[in-house]
């Protein structure tokens, strides 16, 4: 089925279904049902069966599911059953923290590059990257066959970062700036905006206090 058809809402579930399989792996544990995936995560066995259901049939009833096999598909279904090399486009707090984040790596996103214009952050050693000119950008998605890019950028900066990477090739791009990007139909754009998140824990902490 086309992603397109997908729900976001599910893709993202199943992105948190794919972290408990592999907690229950991790305990040995065999086979899970819809209703035991639910409540370690949060959800309704419901809701657990009908996005699984977009792309299959997996358990068997009155079974349950095999663990390391649902696993397996969701991996797959997931695009996580092989790496891709990722471009931070910014090396300030937040692109350096992105930078040494290990969840990137266990999920297998490898940061290949991270490019900066300030001259200070030049020369930075991330890991095993070494922050480097904004210039060589469409060097190194070429050389590194990088398939996303990650924009760290103040937002007066965004949608020229963000130009850039689309002129060499990117088309998946994650946003982390407070600024809504324009790019072409082909191109994905997600947007993270840490300020809209706290925000709506503000509100709920005010509208149900």
């Amino acid at each position: 089925m086309k992603a397109y058809k997908i729900p976001e809402a599910t893709v993202m579930r199943l992105s948190i279904y794919s972290r408990y399989l592999h907690q229950l792996i991790d305990e040995r544990i065999m086979t899970v049902s819809s209703d035991e995936i639910a409540k370690g995560v949060g959800v309704s066995s419901a809701q657990v069966r009908k996005d699984l259901a977009y792309f299959g049939e997996f358990g068997t009833r009155g079974v349950g599911y095999k663990v390391e096999e649902l696993y397996g598909h969701l991996m797959k279904i997931l695009g996580l059953n092989q790496t891709w090399n990722v471009i931070i486009i910014g090396a300030g707090k937040l692109g350096s923290a992105l930078a040494l984040y290990q969840g990137f790596t266990d999920r297998g996103f490898i940061v290949t590059a991270v490019l900066d214009i300030d001259k200070d952050r030049i020369g930075k050693k991330l890991n095993k990257v070494t922050v480097e000119p904004l210039e060589v950008l469409k060097d190194r998605v070429k050389e590194h066959n990088i398939n996303i890019g990650v924009v760290t950028v103040p937002a007066a900066a965004a949608q020229d970062v963000t130009d850039r990477l689309v002129d060499a090739g990117i088309k998946a791009i994650l946003n982390f700036s407070p600024r809504v990007l324009k790019a072409p139909q082909d191109v994905i754009v997600r947007n993270v905006d840490l300020a809209v998140n706290i925000e709506v824990l503000s509100f709920n902490l005010a509208f149900n206090g």
